[in-house]
């Protein structure tokens, strides 16, 4: 298949199941809701080291909101619920509640809960207030700004997590520039996340490494200054890949993620030295969702 001059391989991206909340943090306008939000989600890029995966989904205007102010939606991705709480737990008590005039609200629909306020209400020292309101339990919590306002849970979700395609260009800015594009395309896809810095990956890994200690390593058959060292995947003209990893709520919403954002590189085509779209797979052996490239560009 090739689009515009650009080659899709005939491969797949492999993916595995995770569990994954929504949050939606507001604040007195949209700049704070945002540092609380980027705050909340930093270092969170890979589950490999970060113990989960997170990102901003998008800005809410105040119509959107519980409380009728500025927000963000911010989704997180763990491989089990446990894992999951702790994470959502630890980065909410300190990257949100120290936000000034923030509040922090379940995004998502759920039977099952896992806590967001329900322990930094602790914070308090006793003198924390709960409202049941709708049926829902919400935490006052007294601070030196006012008070902080969260929902005691956030529901839990079962979701996919992994999707990725590689870009193969001629060179650095033209493997950048096209990931740029894609990234733009699609964070304007509801429900998915790429948690890398800017949504891309530079440094794409494979399972397993020479070193005992590590259970990931360079991709080196897409590492261009090792054509001659192993066994490549690259042609001699290519001399820069990026990746896009993608997580997302469903696969259908990953599918859709994928489309847009390989359709904006092949938009660029060939003439902007990109050469091949490509993705990372450990032949099926890693998880049971494929995201097959052809059939997803068909």
């Amino acid at each position: 298949m090739i689009i515009n001059g650009v080659s899709i391989d005939a491969t797949f991206a492999e993916a595995f199941p995770m569990k994954a909340t929504r949050i939606i943090i507001t604040a007195q306008n949209e700049k704070w809701a945002l540092i609380a939000a980027q705050s909340m989600s930093g270092f969170a890029t890979s589950v490999i080291a970060c113990g989960c995966e997170a990102g901003i989904e998008r800005t809410l205007t105040p119509e959107e909101t519980p409380d009728g102010r500025p927000g963000v939606a911010v989704l997180f991705f763990a491989m089990g619920g446990k894992g999951l709480a702790k994470q959502l737990e630890t980065r909410a008590g300190q990257c949100v509640l120290t936000s000034p005039t923030s509040a922090l609200f379940n995004g998502i629909k759920s039977d099952i809960k896992i806590p967001l306020g329900k322990n930094l209400r602790y914070f308090g020292d006793g003198f924390q207030i709960a409202k049941v309101i709708a049926g829902k339990r919400y935490w006052r919590i007294p601070v030196m700004d006012g008070e902080f306002l969260t929902e005691a849970t956030a529901g839990q979700v079962e979701a996919v997590g992994g999707g990725n395609f590689l870009v193969l260009a001629e060179s650095q800015p033209q493997a950048l520039a096209a990931c740029e594009a894609a990234i733009d395309a699609m964070r304007k896809i509801p429900n998915v996340i790429m948690p890398f810095p800017g949504g891309v990956v530079r440094s794409g890994s494979k399972v397993g490494s020479k070193y005992k200690a590590l259970n990931a390593s360079t991709n080196d058959a897409f590492c261009p200054t090792l054509k001659g060292m192993t066994h490549s995947e690259l042609p001699a003209s290519c001399e820069s890949v990026m990746e896009i990893v993608i997580d997302g709520l469903s696969k259908q919403d990953i599918d859709k993620a994928m489309r847009v954002g390989i359709q904006a590189v092949c938009e660029l085509g060939a003439t902007s030295g990109i050469q091949r779209i490509s993705a990372g797979n450990y032949g099926g052996k890693l998880g049971p969702f494929h995201f097959h490239l052809q059939e997803i560009m068909a």
